[in-house]
């Protein structure tokens, strides 16, 4: 794989290998894994390569367990790769250089960094003077991103007295302090509800147009991505399956169109099954999917056997498409 000039992100063949002991369950295994303990080898991430440019938006998928993690820990220089060659913003992550540090952040959704028993302003103050940022720069920052994310109201509330949303939008807004050039994002919804998951898409974006930032983006909500990314590494088993354009991957496993009816009266779902895959028939609501192929011919046959009230013929959801990539294991 040719190195691409100035990339955000390079990596090549990168690796993760862990070594875990072994323990046999009872007393008599509990001694003899204090006298001689037996490990085995888990390899987490197995020949990784990719390479993202400046200012994209790439989403990062896999299923728990994948790697995923582990991948954005190497990048960010917290874990130490076991094989290959990695280069980020021009530095090697595992180096921890302050040069470095400063033009990125990691933001996980189940992780926190604010002060639990002060003010959200009382952070962002101790992030401005490890960043050095001037203090009217400082204030400036402040006022532009609690604008953006509709946090004006709360910064002076101590952080445990915030919703989650509340909470997850202060830390969003202090991961991003000092306005790093490369945003790795692990699960940033998580938890929160549909407005909130909007307001931080939203924000993101917004980032992302003002700082031309680049983004690397794990999420289990495919709104997430659907909403931010037009590119997508899929990850499975610590091997990359896919890299490439979410259409993509969508055209490439989902050779089917999704076909929802409303009929008149219930139908039995063994009354559908030549027709298709049937994805739901709950009373007079069915889902079926279907070939595009056949899609013509299927349509016509459901018009001549039932009595349709309502029909509609869509792309199937992507998180139907992903959870097949994921349980076939392969592209």
């Amino acid at each position: 794989m040719a190195k691409a000039l100035g990339p955000a992100v390079w990596a090549h063949n990168l690796r993760k290998v862990y070594r875990v002991a072994e323990k046999e369950p009872g007393f008599v295994g509990t001694l003899r894994h204090f006298v001689r303990r037996r490990y085995r080898e888990v390899e987490a991430v197995r020949g990784v390569s990719f390479v993202i440019e400046p200012g994209e938006i790439v989403g990062f998928l896999g299923p728990n367990g994948a790697g995923k993690t582990t991948t954005l820990k190497m990048l960010t220089g917290l874990i130490y790769p076991s094989g290959g060659e990695l280069e980020v913003l021009g530095h090697v992550p595992y180096r921890r250089e302050a040069a470095f540090l400063r033009q990125i952040t990691l933001v996980m959704g189940n992780k926190q960094q604010l002060i639990w028993d002060l003010p959200v302003l009382d952070s962002l103050r101790i992030n401005a003077a490890v960043y050095e940022i001037d203090p009217a720069e400082a204030r400036r920052r402040t006022r532009a991103f609690a604008e953006l994310l509709e946090i004006e109201d709360i910064l002076t509330q101590p952080v445990r007295k915030l919703s989650l949303g509340q909470r997850m939008k202060a830390e969003l807004m202090a991961s991003l302090f000092h306005l790093p050039r490369l945003l790795f994002l692990d699960e940033p919804t998580l938890g929160l509800d549909v407005n909130a998951q909007a307001a931080v898409r939203r924000f993101l974006r917004d980032y992302r147009e003002r700082y031309g930032a680049t983004m690397l983006l794990t999420s289990h909500y495919m709104a997430d991505i659907e909403a931010l990314a037009k590119r997508v590494l899929v990850i499975h088993r610590g091997a990359l399956l896919y890299d490439g354009d979410l259409g993509g991957l969508v055209e490439r496993f989902a050779p089917f169109k999704e076909v929802r009816l409303e009929l008149a009266t219930p139908a039995d779902p063994a009354a559908l099954a030549d027709l298709g895959e049937v994805a739901e028939a709950s009373g007079r609501r069915v889902r079926l999917l279907v070939t595009k192929e056949r899609l013509t011919r299927t349509v016509a046959e459901l018009l001549a056997r039932f009595e349709v009230r309502d029909l509609g013929v869509t792309e199937p959801p992507l998180e139907d498409v992903i959870a097949r990539v994921f349980s076939e294991g392969r592209v």
